[in-house]
């Protein structure tokens, strides 16, 4: 503490699970923070000892996976990640002025769940998918949304939206400066939109333009039986912002199959 300001210091070991509450808070990328990470390989090893490098070495060579989460900090994940092709990174105003294949989303939200508009670019040829822009939050009105998209929003493609909020989308229409189309979803449109997501070479979400959307693809695991085994179903909640990518991109694989066992892109 120096005169008023004071310096708060959080120290873990992060817990394998990505969507533990300490994994999730240190993408949360924001101004008052430094995030620093260290192992015992950045320190002298008479620091340690002998047998605590032997220790690691051992580990190291019998279950890496747990090596890498114990000795090096990594959240390796409880094997339930639906998502296992995201990068947090910065996405510079350079390279969004390159952008040519924007697309934009809404998940609609109000009161409990939040609404989530985004934007992203799809790099077809390198099957990478860019993630840049958004806004999530909660109770904001059709009006209001309307407003902070005018402000943020790169490019004149139209905004697709879950159709399940017509009124909605009539509602934004009709104010005249965007165009918002009703997403057409159809049987199995969640599992086709994931699968099309997963089988991306690439998903680079920018955490500080986008902090929640970060937040939500890095900590989506699926759900859980009684028996605390994984299931092939994906809960339907925490995914506010990959529902607003789904929508964003349904053309590309509205009516197009993704068979299990391959990947890629069909």
């Amino acid at each position: 503490m120096v005169g008023n300001d004071y310096e708060v210091f959080y120290s873990y070991n992060p817990p394998k699970m990505i969507s533990s509450w300490v994994n999730a808070e240190a993408i949360n990328v924001r101004p008052d923070r430094i995030v620093h990470s260290s192992t015992y390989l950045d320190v002298p090893v008479e620091w340690l000892g002998e047998q605590f490098i032997i220790e690691a070495e051992t580990l190291k060579k019998e279950n890496e996976l747990a090596y890498r989460n114990e000795y090096l900090g990594e959240a390796t994940g409880t094997g339930g990640a639906v998502f296992t092709n995201i990068t947090l990174r910065e996405i510079t105003d350079e390279e969004i002025s390159h952008f040519d294949n924007i697309a934009d989303g809404i998940d609609f939200g109000y009161a409990v769940d939040p609404v989530c508009y985004g934007q992203n670019h799809l790099d077809k040829m390198r099957r990478k998918l860019y993630i840049f822009n958004e806004i999530y939050k909660v109770g904001m009105s059709n009006k209001k949304l309307h407003e902070e998209i005018l402000k943020v929003k790169i490019g004149n493609s139209p905004i697709i939206a879950d159709s399940a909020e017509p009124k909605s989308i009539d509602e934004m229409n009709s104010l005249g400066k965007l165009r918002i189309v009703g997403a057409e979803k159809g049987p199995d449109s969640v599992d086709f939109g994931i699968r099309w997501l997963q089988n991306l070479i690439e998903i680079i979400i920018d955490p500080i333009r986008c902090p929640n959307t970060a937040r939500e693809f890095s900590t989506y695991e699926y759900e859980k039986d009684k028996y605390g085994n994984f299931k092939s179903k994906y809960p339907d909640e925490n995914n506010h912002s990959i529902d607003m990518t789904r929508y964003s991109r349904e053309k590309e694989y509205k009516f197009r199959k993704i068979s299990l066992g391959y990947n890629k892109i069909m």
